[in-house]
């Protein structure tokens, strides 16, 4: 089963917590559903360039908060605040409440499955080989802490003409223990001459090593 279902919804309350935090029923559930997976997508297209580890999303009775956690900052806000303030206007028209845009740092963004995915997919796009973008992020999450980490890369692979499965690995990834600490992220990177490339990305974390914001 650990190597069937997302790693992340496996091992939801247990070493894993939601990304969304507030309580309705009837109609107005499938309302803030609706808002969140817009919320989300809004901020990841707007701040794909600062390296979005999660958004996490809380609600109280007439407020809403979206917290970034990523791995350049700076991007993220702008100068003098500009890119918070922009991004939060468009924010706005998803929601029919106050909302305020939060952005923290990640710790250690080399041990993010989400960040690592991400910059594969942004490599496979620049035509870079994909086994070079899969040892150097295995790379930089060992020398980060990682345990283990398994990353696969699927699509046409140096240009063949049929497309297949690359996997690179190093260390453990207990799939099946719900106490080890496993981040899981999936992207996709579609190209214009090779069609898409799906990428999976697992990190074995150590219990005290966290991509947390400082």
């Amino acid at each position: 089963m650990g190597h069937k279902i997302n790693s992340n919804a496996m091992r939801m309350g247990i070493s894993k917590t939601w990304k969304s935090r507030w309580y309705k029923q009837g109609p107005e559930y499938i309302k803030f559903l609706h808002e969140d997976k817009k919320l989300r997508d809004l901020v990841r297209k707007e701040l794909s360039a600062a390296g979005i580890d999660r958004v996490e999303i809380s609600r109280t009775v007439g407020a809403c908060e979206v917290n970034v956690y990523v791995a350049r900052p700076g991007v993220a806000i702008g100068r003098g605040g500009a890119g918070i303030e922009t991004i939060t206007k468009k924010l706005k028209k998803v929601v029919d409440t106050n909302i305020e845009l939060k952005v923290s740092e990640v710790k250690k963004p080399d041990m993010s499955a989400s960040i690592i995915a991400a910059e594969i997919a942004s490599g496979l796009l620049r035509r870079m080989p994909p086994k070079l973008l899969a040892m150097n992020a295995i790379e930089k999450a060992k020398a980060s802490g990682a345990k283990g980490i398994r990353i696969w890369v699927s699509g046409r692979i140096n240009g063949a003409s049929q497309a297949r499965t690359i996997k690179h690995h190093d260390g453990p990834v207990p799939l099946h223990t719900l106490k080890a600490n496993i981040d899981f992220a999936k992207d996709v990177a579609e190209t214009h001459d090779l069609g898409k490339f799906g990428i999976k990305v697992w990190v074995y974390r150590p219990e005290s090593a966290e991509t947390e914001s400082r």
